[in-house]
Order: C-alpha cells, then structure tokens, then sequence
C-alpha cells in the first residue's frame, strides 16, 4: 500500500506520514512539500525506510496528477484552500482523496464534486483531521442509538499554553481565517452567521485541562451534520474551541492586526511595489509556527506533551426518554488526532473500505473501529450516557 502526503513537511503532514510509516499495512509513504529541506528533516526525524520524498507544486495540474496515480490514497494536509484543485487532480488520476477540512464554505462546494466521484467510482472524505473528524464520527456513534436528535455541540478542549507563548498551533492561514471569519451555527433548522469569538462559557472537560472557556469558531462539522442527520430532527448544531490551543493574549494581539486592514488580500502599494498586507503578515507571523518535528514523536517513541479533549454532546430521545451522550477523545502525551485521523482514513481508502463518491466522516467511518485505531495511537475515546430516573 502507498500513500501520499501532500504538505507532509507540514505539522499536521508530519504526524500524518509518522502514523503511516508506522503501520504494517503501509509499504510506501510519499512526501509531497515544496519545502525540500522541511521534507528531510522529517523524513530524517522519522527515520523509516518506507519514506520517500517529492517536490510537486500543487498549481502544476499535470504534474500533480501523474504522481496522484501512483498512489493508492492521498492525504491533503495543506491548507484547505487547495482542497477542490487537488479533489479535481485526485479524480483525474482515480485516487481517494481525504482532507483535514475546508472551514464550512469550502466543504460545501466539495460535497457537489458527490456526483463525479461517484461516476468515476472514487471515494473521498472531507474533513477528517481532530476537529472536524473526530466529533463527526462521534456523533455518528449517538445517532446510530438516538431515535432523536435535538443538538449536537461540540468543543474542542486544548491544554492552554504561558501567556508569553506567541506561538501558532496550526497553520497561519487557517488560524486568520478561523478567527477573522464569521462562524456558522445551525438553530432551529437554520444556518445562521454568528461574530467571531462570541457566545463564550466554560465547559468542563476531564482532567488535567478542567474548566475552559468556550467561544464559536467556523467549522466544518455544522455544515454536514445538520444534513446527516435530518431525518432524526436535529435543531441545533454548533462548534467551540479555546483559542485554537493558543494564548489569548496571542489571539488578541492578531485580532488587533486584523482589525487596522493586515488581513486585507486587496494589494497596497508600498514605495512602489504592491503589496497584499495579509500575505505580508501570513509571513511575518510564520516565524512563530514550530517547527513540524516538534509535533512528532521521537524515534525513542516517547510521545510529544499533549493534552487535548474533542467532545460531542449529542441531546436527544432514546425509547421515549431524553438522553444525553456525551463522547470525549483524549490526548494525553499521545499522537495528535489531527494527523493520526486522516492517516486512519487514508488506509480504510486504500483498502477499499469506504464507498465511490464524496462523504463527510459520519456517513463512511464506523465508529468503533476508528475509535479502535485511535485507541492504539494513545488517543482514547470514552463515552457517558445521562438521562432521567424513572
């Protein structure tokens, strides 16, 4: 079996390629990164002989495709902006296709690619990294065992770092993005547009992390979810984070910028060269992403420090009773689920699992042997179920 990593010298890629070259199923893993040096150094750090690397620029159509026909299924772990260039290259060359996300819009303009995939007898699913992935497949879990549905809320819990750390946790642009952009809820049968960092509360999750404030963010889950799920009733479906695991004082720093026009993609002209400020400051604060490798886990396989909860709250009826099912997936030092999950996703494709067209996580990934697979990564999934005495 072989698997490309698109953006595997990426953070999230890196985690992907570690899990793959880490499974017997896996023959080949393939690094696909503009970046050359990144993919050495990850590739060093991984230190498996299954690793081989590739410089492709995603805008070269052909090219890209050529080598997309090489593989059996490909990870797409650059930002979500390539994701439709890169479905339209993986149908091209018929090979499943699985992405970490396309923050609600651009998920939506995937899904009508349903019917060419399906045509062409290609799979691929959207959004399958820690969040959006894991809290679909999650509430697939309770709505396989819900008669009905009323809300499905989702947080996604982070370790908060120092209030000096200045550090991005996941990619520059999709963090503006996320923070600038309004988020999407769903009420009362509805979509509705809602403003940034808003609707604020604490929730409690396990231990060590406690209680964290909880504000919305633009998500992938609240654009399927609703769909799935209608015909259980679902009134209600919303997506929370903490600071996208980054210190508020981080956050209220950038949202500052944001707010005097350096998220602005409309070119300035500065002394007498045109500038876009947002691409001047993705660039400027690039210097404050780490590097992929601290994301990985040693060759002594001692995990990286991380302590993360995605749980889904599933409200709804079961026999004539109110029923909540709460799912939370835990990382405590264990492989971060945002590159484990795909990589999962990317073998069930290979091997055929899952069926032609274009599906979100909770149609496709059965619940309890993805849960399985991420339990043997360290990322363990526990459930609770509450509902009224008798």
């Amino acid at each position: 079996m072989k698997i490309t990593v698109l953006g595997g010298a990426g953070k999230m890629g890196g985690i992907a390629v570690q899990t793959l070259a880490n499974d017997p199923r896996v023959d080949e893993v393939v690094i696909v990164d503009l970046n050359p040096q990144a993919a050495r150094e990850v590739a060093d750090f991984i230190s498996s002989p299954k690793i081989r690397i590739a410089s492709i620029d995603l805008r070269d159509h052909e090219v890209l495709v050529a080598a997309l026909k090489e593989a059996d299924a490909v990870v797409n772990a650059t930002v979500y902006y390539t994701n439709l260039p890169v479905m339209r290259a993986c149908l091209e060359a018929r090979t499943p296709y699985v992405d970490l996300g396309g923050l609600f819009h651009t998920t939506r303009k995937q899904l009508e690619l349903n019917d060419a995939f399906q045509e062409a007898g290609v799979a691929a699913v959207l959004g399958m990294g820690s969040a959006p992935g894991v809290p679909n497949v999650q509430a697939r879990y309770a709505a396989d065992r819900l008669d009905r549905i009323t809300s499905i809320r989702i947080y996604d819990g982070i370790k908060p770092p120092p209030p000096d750390d200045t550090s991005f946790t996941y990619a520059v642009a999709t963090i503006l993005d996320e923070l600038t952009m309004k988020p999407m809820v769903f009420r009362d049968g509805a979509f509705i547009e809602m403003e940034p960092l808003s609707e604020f509360e604490d929730y409690l999750f396990v231990e060590p992390l406690g209680v964290l404030p909880m504000h919305l963010s633009l998500h992938s889950e609240v654009a399927t979810l609703p769909l799935s799920f209608a015909d259980k009733g679902v009134q209600e479906v919303f997506f929370k984070i903490n600071y996208w695991g980054m210190a508020p004082e981080t956050v209220e720093k950038v949202r500052v910028l944001a707010e005097y026009g350096l998220n602005s993609t409309e070119p300035v002209e500065v002394k007498g060269v045109k500038v876009a400020p947002r691409d001047l400051m993705v660039a400027l604060l690039r210097e404050h992403e780490p590097p992929a490798t601290a994301f990985l886990a040693p060759p002594a396989n001692e995990p990286p420090n991380w302590t993360k909860e995605i749980v889904t709250e599933v409200w709804g009826e079961q026999d004539g009773r109110e029923t909540i099912y709460r799912l939370g997936t835990m990382t405590v030092k264990g492989a971060l689920p945002t590159g484990a999950a795909p990589a999962i996703t990317a073998i069930w494709l290979a091997q055929g699992r899952i069926p032609p067209g274009v599906h979100p996580p909770e149609q496709v990934m059965a619940p309890e042997p993805f849960f399985a697979e991420l339990k043997k990564l360290g990322i363990e999934t526990r459930v609770s179920v509450t509902r009224p005495l008798d």
